[in-house]
């Protein structure tokens, strides 16, 4: 099975991103090449602690990276232009939204969307469940290439 290569993408203090990239490097270990792309450089420096593997910022980062990846992990806001305070660029969320990579966006509120139907789960609760529906994608593919 090859590496699954993941972005995860946040922005301002990089919480979302530092909690999503702890779960997956502890679901799938070196089994997946984790790349944080930040908004800003603060994001991008405290998701590499979290555990990425490699990290980039700003725009450009985004823009290049976003169909280097098997899947894009972060907040709804994320393909939203000028979210999380203006930090998601029109650029930003067009590169992102029209990637071949498979979404996984966690449904938090502050980014001023809210997805119709969505369970109220905590934080935590929405991270777990991106983290599966990578583990999915990853069985998904296991089964395609036959292992």
């Amino acid at each position: 099975m090859s590496i699954l290569r993941i972005a995860v993408v946040d922005g301002q203090g990089g919480g979302v991103g530092k909690a999503l990239v702890e779960k997956l490097r502890h679901a799938f270990g070196k089994e997946a090449y984790i790349l944080a792309l930040g908004t800003n450089s603060h994001a991008a420096s405290i998701m590499l602690k979290a555990g990425a593997d490699a990290g980039a910022s700003g725009e450009n980062a985004i823009v290049a990276n976003a169909d280097r990846v098997r899947v894009i992990v972060g907040a709804l806001g994320v393909v939203a232009a000028d979210s999380m305070l203006g930090e998601i660029t029109p650029a930003m969320a067009r590169a992102i939204a029209q990637s071949g990579a498979r979404k996984i966006l966690v449904p938090v509120n502050r980014c001023g969307l809210t997805v119709a139907g969505v369970k109220n789960l905590s934080f935590g609760e929405y991270v777990a469940e991106a983290v599966e529906a990578v583990r999915a994608l990853r069985i998904g593919d296991a089964a395609e290439e036959g292992g």
